[in-house]
């Protein structure tokens, strides 16, 4: 079933709220100072069942300029607009600044209704519906219908209700398809039950027990109930004005502004890459860096505008620009934004998100960035994709991408498979998530590690790679390591590297020693077997053989890797030949005696307690032998 959102728009006092009364008994103005004053201040909200039997949610807003951003707020979940105008006034500044709100939004679907009807006369209403018709020409209401009513009398309500029902049939729905998003228009908190938010889902269903995040905070919460048009539901779809009750969050950690999503699909920044159009009533022109207020969803913020191809750009202009934002915000790709001055308040412009992410600034009058921005809002899905991980250093998950350039996860996906088989995308899967790189990017780096690799292997034969600690601090430090780790086993699975637990080799690589070296490593453990039971310490080894500390330390590392010496204890370390043969005496001994103790494994190998003891030590962990006491008994590993 097709959910819509109807919202209100006009000057103060020209009768919003009393119509929205008048059509479904409900008086949306809730405050007392509301009530008190005869204006609204805050968004109201109920329903309305059309003559259809369709139901639509209804957002109420406040006309008076004093609480435009509280209008803002509400207007970005509209699906189609009551222009309302009272027939005894006419078109009036809030009329103006409603209408520059909505066509910078792209509300284009709506009715025009003339309030007050019981006030003016006739020769009056044919002046000001003149006047109006004037007014919305070039605008997306142009071609509306304009219905003539009063609240009061209820004349005009009936045919209002069935026009807006004939409207609302044409209206194109929100998808209920893709990750959520509900932009959070307010907070408040129940007794026994905790923080609930409000606002319109723009995108996606929302279900009771589904854990979200709430941007741009970052908070994680579950969702306990959910109400639409105050009855509880256990699935909420796009459209539909929606209560969520979130579990695990105070009131005072949500603010209006914020958007609930899913888990993975909304990514905070506090920069914005956009096509900008200011009003042509702007005004004056707008400079370069120009602070001004910042409206998206239902957030408010400050922020600088850098044009990227103007100086300044002229009222009725359109040009690239990217938004520096003094908060973070949590937008999508196609996202609608309006922008009014710093001071004084009124509205000058508005557009379009292209990139909602960009991670850095863009250097103004470059081709490649007006390009790269032009790709990014006009190309096709495959250029847009492929353009946007031009641009990223990092490997952005599949639901990221999908945000990023406005597409549903599953679309981003089928399009990442069918140019991967082009070799345009590399697809790089880990613990069941797919991260996308670009084919080219993804090619480069192969390539740039293959003379990293080959000029580590020359510097250090003996290793059996690059560290990958050092590797990834070096060339990859964009990378968390988890995902670090999905990137080698790509490259490792393409024949690019070869992969140890500790180190990244080119994959036709051996560790090994030179002619010289290979000779006084077999001199080095000639002498170490030499001693039996009593090897000498390697530092004295290698200072004997006027080896620096650097090289000994290499030779030591590849013995140990190669498996030809063999670590006992700290500093204390065994040819693997000389150990094997302590090991079958231990065997043949605890065969014959049952246990062993120290002194009686000294005099067996005719060594010293310094090398006996940690010898009983390591066999210990080997499960050759175990303690009991001061003794050894047979361990798990000899099945005695």
């Amino acid at each position: 079933m097709k959910h819509l959102i109807i919202g209100t728009a006009g000057h103060v006092d020209h009768g919003k709220t009393a119509l929205v009364k008048a059509m479904t008994g409900i008086d949306t103005d809730r405050l007392k100072e509301e009530k008190e004053r005869g204006i609204s201040i805050e968004l109201g909200f109920t329903s309305l069942k059309l003559p259809s039997g369709r139901k639509a949610g209804i957002v109420d807003v406040p006309g008076h300029e004093r609480f435009i951003k509280h209008m803002l707020a509400g207007a970005g979940g509209f699906d189609l607009v009551l222009l309302v105008i009272a027939a005894d006034e006419g078109v009036m500044p809030q009329t103006r600044e409603h209408m520059d709100i909505i066509q910078l939004l792209q509300v284009k679907k709506g009715v025009v209704v003339l309030t007050k009807a019981d006030l003016a006369d006739e020769e009056w209403l044919e002046l000001v519906t003149d006047e109006v018709k004037d007014f919305l020409k070039g605008t997306v209401l142009e071609n509306s219908p304009l219905v003539t009513v009063s609240a009061v009398t209820g004349q005009g309500i009936g045919a209002l209700l069935e026009i807006l029902d004939q409207v609302a049939e044409e209206t194109e729905a929100k998808t209920d398809v893709g990750p959520p998003r509900l932009p959070v228009d307010r907070v408040f908190s129940i007794v026994g039950f905790g923080t609930v938010v409000t606002g319109t889902l723009v995108a996606g269903q929302l279900r009771v027990g589904d854990v979200v995040k709430v941007q741009p905070a970052g908070l994680t919460a579950r969702i306990r109930s959910l109400q639409v048009h105050g009855e509880k539901v256990d699935v909420a779809g796009a459209g539909q004005r929606v209560a969520a009750n979130l579990a695990g969050l105070e009131v005072d950690q949500v603010r209006r502004g914020s958007v609930v999503a899913g888990s993975e699909n909304v990514v905070p920044s506090n920069r914005l890459d956009v096509r900008l159009m200011l009003l042509k009533s702007a005004g004056r022109p707008l400079k370069n860096r120009s602070r001004v207020r910042f409206y998206i969803g239902a957030g408010e913020t400050l922020g600088r505008i850098v044009l990227l191809d103007h100086e300044e750009l002229a009222p009725g202009a359109t040009a690239y620009a990217q938004i520096e934002l003094e908060e973070m915000v949590a937008a999508v790709k196609g996202d609608r934004f309006v922008i009014r001055s710093y001071s004084p308040l009124y509205t000058i412009g508005g557009g379009t998100v292209i990139d909602a992410a960009p991670g850095r600034k863009h250097k103004r009058f470059r081709s490649e960035v007006l390009g790269a921005l032009a790709t990014r809002e006009r190309g096709t899905p495959e250029e847009i994709l492929e353009q946007y991980l031009r641009g990223k250093t990092a490997l952005p998950e599949i639901t990221d991408v999908a945000a990023g350039i406005g597409l549903q996860v599953s679309e981003a996906k089928k399009l990442a498979r069918r140019l991967a088989a082009e070799d345009r995308v590399k697809i790089i899967t880990g613990d069941g998530k797919d991260y996308l790189a670009s084919g080219d990017v993804y090619r480069r780096w192969a390539g740039e590690l293959e003379p990293m690799l080959d000029s580590y292997h020359r510097e250090y034969p003996l290793r059996e790679g690059y560290p990958k600690v050092e590797l990834r601090s070096r060339k990859f430090s964009f990378l968390n390591n988890k995902v670090f780790q999905f990137l080698l086993n790509s490259l490792e699975k393409d024949g690019k590297i070869r992969c140890t637990a500790q180190a990244v080799a080119r994959p036709s690589f051996t560790s090994g020693t030179g002619p010289g070296q290979t000779k006084l490593t077999e001199k080095l453990l000639k002498e170490m077997s030499g001693n039996g039971f009593q090897p000498p310490a390697w530092s004295e080894l290698i200072s004997a053989h006027g080896l620096d500390e650097a090289t000994g330390l290499e030779l030591l590392q590849f013995l140990l890797r190669s498996g030809e010496l063999v670590r006992v204890s700290e500093n204390l370390y065994f040819p693997q030949k000389t150990l094997e043969a302590a090991r079958g005496q231990v065997t043949e001994y605890l065969k014959s005696n049952g246990e062993i103790t120290v002194g009686e494994l000294r005099d067996l190998l005719q060594t010293s307690r310094k090398y006996a003891l940690p010898l009983l030590e390591y066999f210990d962990k080997e499960k050759l032998t175990r303690r009991v006491g001061d003794k050894r008994l047979p361990g798990r590993a000899l099945n005695l």
